[in-house]
């Protein structure tokens, strides 16, 4: 049994991952967000800990993370970078050392052609925050695995294919389904992924832009 802290909680991919935690693990859980009432239904969940908390407030957030074993992040917006530092202090503070973080495709530089072009347009005031994060993890002390999927769909499929960054990443989208599959394989076994950053993406999904756009 490890105790999960889930930072961003209410996010929608980690809402998928914390109802598969409890349903296929007897980990235990530490759900930090801001605004507890939006997750209500965990109130009366015994392997549940609900922190109503904000991620730019480290000292709060070291505080909140000091059971656990395991951290994983799914925060985000403009001011990424900020939390993600914030988070990384906190993990210091409290003497953690194991890191799920949940980035983009394009953090790193590594998508390329047309789709790459589109992608850079697209999140452009997004980008700013992902790379900074990319580099804040590679100049920490944590271990880290950070995952880049593609652009997130809501369907219900866990169907992806890993890159690394060695490898060329083409796949325009991934479900939020499936991230939330490869962050549980991680947890689960947390000695793989170390200090690694991987793609996801749904095979055969190639293009210069999501099917939708």
């Amino acid at each position: 049994m490890k105790k999960v802290m889930i930072i961003g909680a209410h996010g929608a991919t980690a809402q998928i991952l914390a109802k598969r935690l409890l349903a296929e693990t007897d980990d235990e859980l530490i759900l930090f967000l801001r605004n507890v009432q939006r997750l209500a239904e965990y109130s009366d969940n015994k392997r549940v800990t609900l922190v109503d908390g904000n991620v730019l407030k480290t000292a709060e957030l070291a505080k909140a993370m000091e059971p656990a074993d395991i951290i994983y992040s799914n925060v985000g917006g403009t001011d990424l970078a900020d939390q993600t530092a914030s988070i990384l202090a906190a993990m210091k503070q409290a003497d953690k050392q194991r890191l799920i973080f949940i980035s983009a495709l394009g953090a790193r530089h590594e998508v390329t052609g047309k789709f790459g072009e589109w992608n850079e347009q697209a999140i452009a005031a997004f980008l700013q925050g992902f790379r900074k994060s990319a580099q804040l993890l590679d100049d920490s002390d944590v271990i880290y695995t950070e995952i880049r999927p593609s652009w997130l769909t809501n369907n219900e499929e866990v169907a992806y294919e890993e890159r690394t960054l060695n490898q060329t990443f083409t796949g325009t989208e991934v479900s939020r389904a499936s991230v939330a599959d490869f962050a549980l394989k991680v947890i689960n076994d947390p000695n793989q992924y170390q200090n690694e950053s991987i793609g996801l993406n749904k095979p055969n999904t190639d293009g210069d832009k999501p099917s939708w756009m």
